[in-house]
């Protein structure tokens, strides 16, 4: 019998659980759960004999890969996938997945959600601003930049979106102007909002050249990874541009001098929280067992993420 793990120090909402169960019941796969564990030790020994993992953010290293005998699949029941080796995972001929698209509503609901809130003065009682008829550019237009346009238009804003993996076609028959130059992105729209992945190439890709270019009452919005946006920029458009203001969902490690400095430009959530709400945490972690069942069943490698 194949051997799932539920390995999750922040565990799934009951309902997620209690699906995934039903699934691997149904398949005559073993369901072994390891929630709120406190130790990396614990992980290492749970992972021992098992064939499967699913897990959140858990860290998923080469030291807990090396501790395990049958592993044949990691699932990251998520987009984001930063927190599993896959070098080590590759090397050991384990297969990596992440399930996209599960997690996306949620992402850009929160992305317009923290729009709103700063435009409105945290609702303190002040004059604000409004989202319609302003332009927004989306950077990166995949299933969150989808969704964000979506939501946008709705809103009465224009849209506009800049990825070089998408079709031109594929982006206008949504509605949305494709900008073919990120430049012309950042020059053109006064909100933008990054969903890129967390990769070499990206890493620090939004910097001062970038955010320099937007027009008056720039907002630059964040619900991708910390290491996207190059801090010394962020600080330096701060002081250089009192127009500006950042909206994101992982506060940045210059967060106290932003705080001190530039009151009222700013929002970040206690903690990274864009995938957090009850739809988004059922849709990923039963998309996870899913996906496990039709690998170990069928060898379906769909959405693997390593090579």
């Amino acid at each position: 019998m194949n051997r799932i793990l539920l390995a999750t120090d922040k565990p799934f909402a009951a309902e997620a659980v209690k699906g995934i169960q039903e699934i691997c019941d149904k398949a005559g796969f073993e369901l072994i759960k390891l929630e709120k564990y406190t130790s990396p030790d614990q992980l290492k020994t749970a992972v021992k004999d098992v064939d499967a993992i699913i897990v959140r953010s858990d860290i998923i290293d080469k030291s807990v890969i090396d501790a395990s005998s049958n592993l044949k699949i990691v699932v990251r029941a998520g987009a984001g996938y930063d927190n599993i080796d896959l070098n080590a995972a590759t090397a050991k001929g384990i297969t990596v997945m992440n399930t996209p698209g599960q997690n996306s509503n949620a992402v850009a609901e929160l992305a317009i959600g923290m729009m709103i809130y700063l435009n409105r003065n945290g609702f303190n009682g002040s004059s604000g601003s409004e989202l319609r008829g302003k332009k927004l550019g989306i950077h990166a237009y995949g299933n969150i930049g989808k969704l964000l346009a979506i939501i946008g238009k709705g809103l009465g804003m224009q849209i506009f979106a800049y990825d070089p993996f998408v079709k031109k076609e594929d982006i206008e028959k949504d509605g949305v102007e494709c900008i073919t130059d990120v430049k012309e992105l950042y020059k053109k729209c006064q909100y933008i909002s990054v969903n890129l992945p967390a990769n070499s190439e990206t890493k620090k890709s939004i910097n001062y050249d970038l955010l320099s270019l937007m027009p008056k009452n720039a907002t630059l919005v964040n619900t991708a990874r910390l290491e996207i946006v190059d801090e010394p920029s962020l600080l330096k458009i701060f002081e250089s541009r009192p127009d500006f203001r950042y909206i994101t969902d992982v506060a940045p490690e210059c967060k106290e001098e932003i705080a001190a400095k530039y009151p009222g430009r700013y929002f970040w959530t206690p903690k990274k929280m864009g995938a957090q709400t009850e739809e988004a945490n059922i849709n990923a972690g039963l998309a996870a067992a899913r996906q496990i069942i039709g690998f170990l069943k069928n060898g379906d490698a769909t959405f693997k993420v390593n090579k």
